[in-house]
């Protein structure tokens, strides 16, 4: 009963975390930019907008320029966040990839770089007048979710360590649906439980942040308000409408 549960409950988180990013990307790209309002200082072409999304995307370049020490925390918590995830990939993988297997020992601190990005993040929800006062239940919620899921990680590694062999054999399982028993680790069953719950809220969260950067009009339009007209979709089918 524990496997089938873990297995149901997976393959629910799965397609609720597809369909709802899917989703939340739709109406992204559905939703009209009536105005030109491309943050300044802005590129004039095209390419330079892909750079723009690009820097932004990597190296939080705008919050760089805002706050240094949210910037370093923010950073040091999603580039840990990215090198968790890709070490992840060896359980996926059966054989392992050669470069998953060269970030493994990397993935390990990666953890507690994910964890103390996580704890900075939060204090300043806690410590920061203005912070504070804007932050709403939800904030506190998904932070303390996301450092619950980073703390049993490393709980797994250092405190009570698990079957990896035979979790390997589950998620393999579940991918080729050919279910095999889940180690029954308390500290694993919270570790996947939790993880299954953030696959299910993130897309009515604000994490759903990650696509809708690319979205933003302040950051994905080219500063040409003076060489070429701008002009939203459905603004043009009434103006072609009305001409004719």
């Amino acid at each position: 009963m524990l496997t089938i549960t873990y297995a149901l409950l997976f393959y629910l988180a799965t397609l609720v975390l597809i369909v709802g990013v899917a989703h939340r990307i739709w109406q992204f790209a559905r939703t009209p930019a009536p105005l030109k309002i491309p943050t300044a200082p802005a590129p004039v072409t095209q390419g330079g907008v892909v750079l723009r999304l690009l820097r932004e995307a990597v190296l939080f370049e705008s919050l760089f320029k805002a706050n240094k020490w949210i910037w370093l925390f923010g950073w040091v918590f999603h580039f840990g966040l990215l090198l968790v995830l890709l070490r992840h990939l060896r359980y996926f993988t059966d054989p392992v990839w050669s470069w998953v297997v060269l970030i493994q020992p990397f993935g390990v601190y990666a953890g507690f770089a994910m964890v103390v990005g996580l704890a900075g993040l939060w204090a300043r929800r806690l410590l920061v007048p203005r912070i504070r006062y804007i932050s709403g239940p939800s904030d506190h919620l998904m932070l303390a979710l996301l450092l619950a899921i980073g703390l049993s990680g490393l709980g797994m590694k250092y405190v009570f360590p698990t079957d990896i062999v035979a979790l390997k054999a589950f998620v393999l399982g579940l991918m080729y649906f050919d279910w095999q028993p889940l180690p029954p680790d308390p500290i694993l069953l919270l570790h996947l439980g939790l993880v299954a719950l953030l696959m299910i809220v993130f897309p009515i969260s604000k994490l759903v942040h990650a696509p809708g950067l690319f979205f933003s009009p302040g950051r994905n339009q080219v500063d040409n308000p003076r060489e070429r007209r701008h002009l939203a979709p459905w603004a043009a089918k009434l103006e072609t409408g009305g001409r004719s």
